[in-house]
Formats: C-alpha cells, structure tokens, sequence
C-alpha cells in the first residue's frame, strides 16, 4: 500500500487486459479510497487517499446515548478524496467496490436523496433529503426496549445500533420522524444508491445480517415477524449476494466514466479480512475504532437459526456462502481516545492546553518504558453486544501503580484480554490457526498494543499494511465472478 497521495505509474491500465477498479470505504471516523489495478501478469499496484470525516452530529435531541453523524461532512470528506486522485487514473476505472461501517442506518426520500451537479472534474452530488447517520455505537435502545422487540429468526442476537432496532425505536418513540423518508440503508448502502440512481436500495447479506431480523439461510428479512408488530416493511431495501454488482453510473462522477460498473454495498469488516487472509489457517486481528478477532469456519457451517444473546462469538457472512466467527467487541480504540480525551480535560482544568496528539504520543512512550503492571482494567466502557451492562473498572490499585506508564500499560492489556475472553487461545489452536494477521489503525500505530498481542496469543503475529477495507473491497470487484447486473441505471 502506498502512502495517502503518493503518486504512482499508472500506465499500466493503458496495457490491453488490465482492469483499473476504485475501492471505498465509509468508515466510523474516515473515509479512504484506494485505486487498484491489476495487469495480466497479476501484478496489483494501489494509490490511496483518506481523509478525517469529523462528523460527529450535536443532535438538540440526542442524549449522551445516541451517537448520530452527519452525512453532509462524509460525502464532503468522499469528495475529497476522489478530488486528490488525477483525473488521468480516475478515468481508467471501470468498477467501484464499496464497503463502510455496518449495523447502521440513514434515511433518505426516493429521488430526493441528493443533488447532482456538473463541476470541472465531471459531476458530483451532494445529500439531498437525508437524515442524520445513526452509527453502530447509537445506545438509544435499552436492554429493556430490545427485550420488548419480537424475538427475530435469525443466527445473530439484536443489538443496539442494529438499523432494525434503531428503526423501531423511532416507531415506538418518535414515528414522526420517518414519516419524510420512503428509503433506508447503510451510509454505504446511500452511496451506492445514489451512484447507480436505483429506485429502492440494493444490500448485499454481509450488510442485511448486521441490521438484525434477517434468516441468511433463506436470505430473507423476517416480515412475518416484523409486519405483526407494524414494522415498516417499505423500509427495508432489497438484497443481493456480497460481490454483485448494483448497477452502473448513469453520470460520470469526479471523471470516473459514465456507464462504471458499481458493486452491492458490502461490510467493512469482511473487506478487511478480504484484504488480507489468504489461508485457511489465519487469524485476523483488527483494532482501529472497535476490534475484532476472526477465524474463518470450516466449509459447509451453517450457524443455528436462533441466536445466543450471551455467546461472545457471533458468525458473519463472508462471500460465497462461508462464514467467518468474530468476536467483535464494541471496545479497541475508541477505549484509548476516550482515555486521552480524559486526560486532555484535566489537564484544561488545571489551566494548560495541551494537544490530543501529544498526550497519546507521551503516554505511549511511557507505557514503553513500563513492561508490565499489576494494575488491572477491564476496557468495557462501551459495554458489550453479549454483556450491555458490563461497564469499565480498575482493580489491583496500588500507590506504586499510578504512573502514566502503568496505567496506559494496563489499558493497552485489558483491551487485548478483553478479545482473548471472547476468543481464547485454545480455541484458536481447535480451529488449526498458525498466525495472526493485524491490522487496523488504532493497532498499526501503537506498538504497547501490539505487545500486549504478543504476550497473550502465541501464534507468530504478522502486520500487514495492505489489511484495508477499501483495498479489500476493490479486490472483490476484481477477483469475483459476477451475476447479471441487478438494475443496469446506464442511461
């Protein structure tokens, strides 16, 4: 992977048989974009960009539970990056495989859901009649309101920040709110919607199973279940399998060619793993916002019908039909910003003004100079989907503990143990792995992490800087084999 606008030799897409495809992804604080080609000897070059989203919404009606982005600023932060590619590369791309943060939901009215206009580098769009992002870390729904919800027929247990639950919680508490919009989805289910101009959203299965209420057996939402109760079935979208393609651009956008295939909206997690997992017998480690650990399941495994609310591990649908098991904790590198916000805010109460940054690079150093720490912190200040309840705490306090040092170590540990709960060692070696692959940015940019990886999972750890969810989301625009076009929107 090269470094974000490093300027590459693309002439390679000139050369008859190469393919030139655009990956995407709408992530929980960035958007990235990273161009890949792949010649006939199989070579893959990527030029990437990535830009900060700072959409964060201040909602007058959200409480300090509900996490809400704005859509405005993450299409502003696309544009941004599709604006830093040269035109000359963009207009060799012929596919665009997109993925971004699951669970969550946007709402949009049909035809009304942006604005399309004509700019120096082609067209463009912006929201139209949009609502706010509702993310995949909304705590809105309750314990208490998710036990009020029909039970679904379906391997995954319901969650907060699951666009179904979210959805009924607007049904339940504030239904005047979905009365503009006609259309629901992903913010990259949007994206995809709004490229290929479709009339109602296309999901593919990864995105479906991750809003709840959805039997991937039968590849089916429940609207049995969910019409008794007066669930607005009209707001469910379509669904396709991962690596089916949408659509095709009716314009061209920022030069990338009118007529430009455009792949089903798919996770980020699976792109991530796609990336980078080339053998059975790997693991992937994945810290940026939240972190995972997957295994891939055996071929053929079919997850129950029923979930098990207080199983750690949970099966997501990967491609062609395998599953992956995660233990998908709400708790990586969130944990440790939170931790620097803290610290920024005593330290502005005692009068100095100090930078986020600099905080995080100091207690870093210190953590690096402090091995070990019979302080022990359970990081569970997001919860967990399998425990809700569960909340951070610190035991084993000592006065000879406190340091900086000390207390960055025992977070940085208690992040990793944490995942080593959901998915032990033990299993791991049941399930044949012989590495661990890591990725993700809060991972790849904090090396008291990655010793913490190191001492509680004794596997060879590699880091790979090619594991990318929009690397991993083009690469499934070029290796996979692709059903007729669901909707061809060339006009």
């Amino acid at each position: 992977m090269m470094a974000d606008n490093q300027a590459i030799d693309l002439s390679p897409c000139t050369t008859p048989g190469t393919v030139c495809v655009l990956g995407i992804d709408l992530g929980t604080t960035s958007v990235k974009a990273a161009l890949v080609i792949e010649t006939e000897q199989g070579q893959i070059v990527t030029q990437s960009c990535s830009r900060e989203t700072e959409a964060q919404a201040d909602s007058p009606a959200a409480g300090a539970q509900r996490m809400e982005q704005d859509v405005q600023k993450i299409i502003k932060a696309l544009n941004e990056c599709l604006v830093a590619f040269p035109q000359e590369h963009l207009q060799r791309v012929s596919r665009i495989g997109i993925s971004g943060q699951m669970h969550g939901v946007v709402f949009w009215k049909t035809n009304q859901g942006c604005k399309w206009t004509k700019s120096g580098t082609g067209h463009t769009f912006q929201p139209g009649e949009v609502s706010h992002l509702i993310t995949w870390q909304d705590g809105r729904c309750s314990s208490s309101f998710l036990s009020s919800l029909p039970q679904p027929q379906s391997h995954l247990s319901l969650a907060t920040g699951f666009g179904c639950a979210t959805i009924y919680w607007y049904l339940k508490k504030s239904p005047d709110f979905l009365k503009p919009y006609d259309a629901a989805g992903t913010i990259h289910d949007y994206v995809v919607a709004m490229l290929c101009d479709l009339e109602r959203p296309l999901m593919s299965i990864q995105n479906a199973a991750s809003w709840g209420y959805f039997n991937c057996r039968s590849k089916s939402w429940n609207t049995e279940i969910l019409g008794e109760s007066g669930f607005p079935l009209d707001l469910l979208p379509e669904v396709g399998d991962p690596g089916d393609i949408a659509g095709r651009m009716p314009h061209d956008w920022h030069g990338i060619p009118k007529g430009t295939e455009v792949g089903i909206a798919l996770g980020d997690f699976q792109c991530s793993v796609y990336s980078c997992m080339t053998e059975r017998t790997d693991a992937v480690l994945n810290i940026s916002t939240s972190a995972q650990l997957t295994v891939p399941m055996p071929l053929g495994f079919q997850p129950s019908e029923t979930p098990d609310s207080l199983s750690a591990v949970a099966y997501f649908p990967y491609f062609d039909g395998n599953y992956l098991a995660v233990a998908a904790s709400l708790n990586g590198g969130n944990v440790l910003a939170t931790f620097v916000d803290m610290l920024a805010r005593w330290m502005a109460e005692l009068g100095y003004d100090v930078l986020e940054s600099n905080i995080y690079t100091q207690m870093i150093n210190a953590a690096l100079a402090q091995n070990d720490t019979r302080l022990s912190i359970c990081p569970t200040v997001f919860g967990e989907r399998h425990m809700p309840e569960q909340l951070a705490s610190v035991t084993s306090i000592t006065a000879s503990d406190l340091s900086l040092g000390h207390v960055t170590r025992a977070l940085c540990h208690g992040i990793i143990q944490n995942l080593h709960s959901m998915l032990p060692f033990q299993h791991l070696k049941e399930a044949e792995v012989k590495r661990i692959l890591g990725s993700g940015s809060a991972l790849s940019r904090n090396e008291v992490l990655k010793q913490e990886v190191e001492k509680i999972f004794p596997f060879p750890v590699i880091y790979g800087k090619d594991v990318d969810a929009a690397v991993g989301a083009a690469m499934v625009m070029l290796h996979r084999r692709y059903k007729p076009i669901v909707k061809d929107c060339l006009i």
